[in-house]
């Protein structure tokens, strides 16, 4: 897809969502931070469930350390892969602790030598907490891109890049947003609206006339 082509596409996306932010809840780098490593494989509602108790006694690196896996996981227990996420947290929150004062670094670099924290989440993290120019490619990004021809990739890398390429600077900040709403809302994976999306005009999706 052309620049001027994805101008028109994600103002179109633009005036149906305004003003787009993730459904996870959060009030600092580091909640969120915890929040995005439960959220793998999980949905928001119930990661948002567990962080609404767990923020109440643990919502520091410290507090998190003293609780230890053990202290963490009944507040985690009905999200899936819950051992493993409660392991990275307090390995995570220990490094923090140990190696940045207790605060979440603000480098893509240093985030994803947290465990748990791949390059998807550190995109998010940067995004959302300090509103850097990153798009996170999650398993809607990565339909999106594709469907529409907007960036094609086989990888969640050469999706990145080809959108990082494509899309005009002034919908960078939110462009993942509008593109992880979009999927979950219209440009579903196995029966897209496209009867009712705002974006058919722009899109190549070769079967969207029989959706």
């Amino acid at each position: 897809m052309n620049k001027r082509t994805a101008q028109r596409l994600f103002e179109r996306l633009r005036g149906e969502r305004p003003e787009p932010r993730g459904e996870l809840v959060w009030s600092t780098p580091f909640e969120l931070l915890v929040a995005v490593v439960l959220s793998a494989q999980a949905t928001d509602r119930s990661v948002n469930q567990a962080t609404a108790t767990l923020f109440r006694v643990a919502a520091t690196p410290a507090a998190v350390v003293a609780l230890g896996e053990q202290g963490l996981i009944p507040y985690i227990r009905h999200i899936g892969l819950y051992n493993g996420k409660a392991r990275h947290l307090v390995a995570a929150a220990k490094m923090l602790v140990a190696e940045y004062g207790g605060v979440v670094p603000d480098d893509r670099a240093a985030l994803m030598r947290l465990p748990g924290v791949g390059r998807k989440s550190a995109n998010v993290i940067l995004n959302n907490a300090w509103g850097a120019a990153t798009i996170a490619v999650d398993t809607h990004v990565f339909r999106v891109a594709n469907r529409t021809g907007l960036a094609s990739g086989r990888t969640p890398g050469e999706v990145e890049r080809g959108l990082m390429a494509v899309v005009p600077e002034e919908f960078l900040r939110d462009a993942h947003h509008w593109l992880i709403l979009h999927g979950r809302t219209t440009c579903t994976a196995r029966k897209p609206r496209c009867t009712n999306c705002v974006i058919a005009a722009e899109c190549a999706y070769d079967a969207k006339t029989a959706a």
